[in-house]
């Protein structure tokens, strides 16, 4: 009976727990059970990044059973690669945001937090109008760029105009969750995330079919959900009821902590930058080796492997904040001590995936498309790619914990070693060089992943990262 008590009362307060995660609220980090710190901030981070995957499979489902799917797939993935290019500024000064408003957390100073958080903004909000001006007038000649057929290209200007002018919409997305989570408050930029997927999914099918717009239905959909789940984040950004008392005045210009927030940001986004142009070369060359079909079924396993990696990378954005948190309190050890007990959990949830992936790569490529050969070529970038998944994880949560701290040139340099000297070399020579055609692009990609995890893991125990100033 004592037993049965004991589980009973286990399970009440991990579901009141969970119930304190996804309720939200401000939390001090820098005391108490650092398990319970990470679970509060990881449960709201996973469903977080659970509905940013879960936005890419509703345009995937819709778009893949369209006709000519292959043509529409294909489209979505080379502008999704584009994308990369805005996601790279969102993230990098998101992660910006949140290195310092954590900090400034940590040392109990909510007013420099809040002004912090502004001038980030207001930095976003230039370069990302410039951008999404450029990848409208320029749609077309983008998805050629990207080794779309003339074809596919025709059919798929309106989808990447629409996509590529969202840009400012993407980046405040990003860019605003970032501050809740600095502040501690990861259960707002959860909820943003999940109104924006609620009205994209309603939205899809009705553009699409109902209106009859077709492909250009998933863009016009998802460009509304997200800018539902920004217009949510400003309310909680400017109603003064949480940490955060943003005004608009803080906007404002202010040169000296625009160019400390840069020096975070600025090789934040290059870290970015590096992976994700490193995708897009690998995205050219499968398009080149495989055609129309090979370029879908690689655009489909990229979705579905982005639908795992995206939860584990929300849990690992837990160590961001609370080594930023810790930092500035002055708790060293107990921010590293943090970043291990992340470790563990991304690693079991990892090791759930990979079985996931390897027994049912099949099953989960045909709920994407109707066309055997785009499927074909889907299962078996998964069966390549998915043993890495654990690998995947552990270089995530070092990163985030270097971004956490500030140290965000440590995590661009083991990007450009990883992707450029590793991957990306390696594509080429496996697929062009001893002629595996797409699948010795998909054998590199793990492949960069171990050097990265490896490196990352070797550099966090070093501990340079505990003196860096923000």
């Amino acid at each position: 009976m004592t037993t049965f008590h004991s589980a009973l009362r286990k399970l009440s307060n991990t579901f009141t727990l969970f119930k304190q995660a996804v309720t939200g609220g401000d939390h001090d980090f820098t005391t108490g059970s650092i398990r319970r710190a990470v679970l509060l901030l990881a449960i709201p981070m996973m469903l977080e990044m659970v509905m940013e995957s879960v936005f890419a499979l509703v345009d995937l489902y819709f778009v893949g059973h369209l006709p000519h799917s292959s043509y529409a797939i294909q489209t979505v993935g080379l502008t999704e690669s584009v994308l990369a290019i805005i996601y790279s500024l969102a993230i990098g000064m998101g992660m910006a945001a949140t290195a310092v408003v954590a900090r400034r957390i940590g040392e109990h100073d909510t007013v420099e937090a809040s002004k912090a958080g502004m001038q980030t903004i207001s930095i976003a909000l230039i370069i990302s109008v410039v951008i999404g001006i450029v990848g409208f007038y320029f749609a077309t000649d983008l998805l050629i760029l990207m080794g779309a057929s003339r074809q596919t290209a025709s059919l798929g200007t309106n989808f990447t105009r629409i996509m590529m002018g969202e840009s400012l919409i993407i980046v405040l997305l990003f860019l605003i969750n970032g501050i809740f989570r600095g502040a501690g408050n990861a259960a707002i930029a959860m909820r943003s995330l999940l109104i924006a997927n609620i009205a994209n999914t309603i939205l899809c099918p009705i553009c699409i079919n109902v209106l009859g717009l077709g492909l250009t239905g998933a863009a016009v959909a998802t460009t509304i959900g997200r800018g539902l789940g920004v217009c949510y984040q400003c309310y909680h950004l400017f109603n003064g009821k949480h940490l955060l008392k943003a005004r608009l005045a803080y906007l404002r210009p202010q040169w000296q902590q625009a160019r400390a927030i840069l020096k975070i940001a600025m090789p934040g986004i290059f870290q970015f930058l590096i992976s994700s142009c490193s995708w897009i070369f690998l995205a050219q060359l499968v398009a080149r080796l495989g055609g129309d079909r090979g370029s879908a079924g690689y655009q489909t396993a990229i979705r579905i492997l982005m639908f795992f990696l995206l939860p584990a990378w929300g849990m690992s954005n837990a160590a961001a904040t609370l080594v930023g948190q810790n930092l500035g309190a002055h708790q060293a050890e107990r921010a590293e001590e943090s970043v291990f007990k992340n470790m563990r959990y991304i690693v079991v949830y990892m090791a759930f995936v990979t079985v996931i992936s390897l027994v049912a790569g099949n099953t989960l490529s045909a709920v994407f498309t109707n066309d055997a050969g785009v499927r074909h070529v889907a299962a078996v970038a998964l069966r390549i790619m998915s043993p890495g998944y654990i690998l995947y994880g552990i270089a995530m949560v070092m990163m985030s914990a270097f971004n956490g701290a500030g140290d965000t040139w440590a995590t661009t340099k083991l990007n450009f070693i990883g992707f450029w000297v590793f991957q990306v070399p390696l594509a080429y020579l496996f697929a062009l060089g001893f002629k595996w055609g797409t699948t010795g692009v998909f054998m590199a990609i793990p492949i960069a992943y171990t050097f990265i995890a490896i490196s990352s893991y070797l550099l966090f125990k070093r501990g340079g990262w505990k003196k860096v100033k923000v």
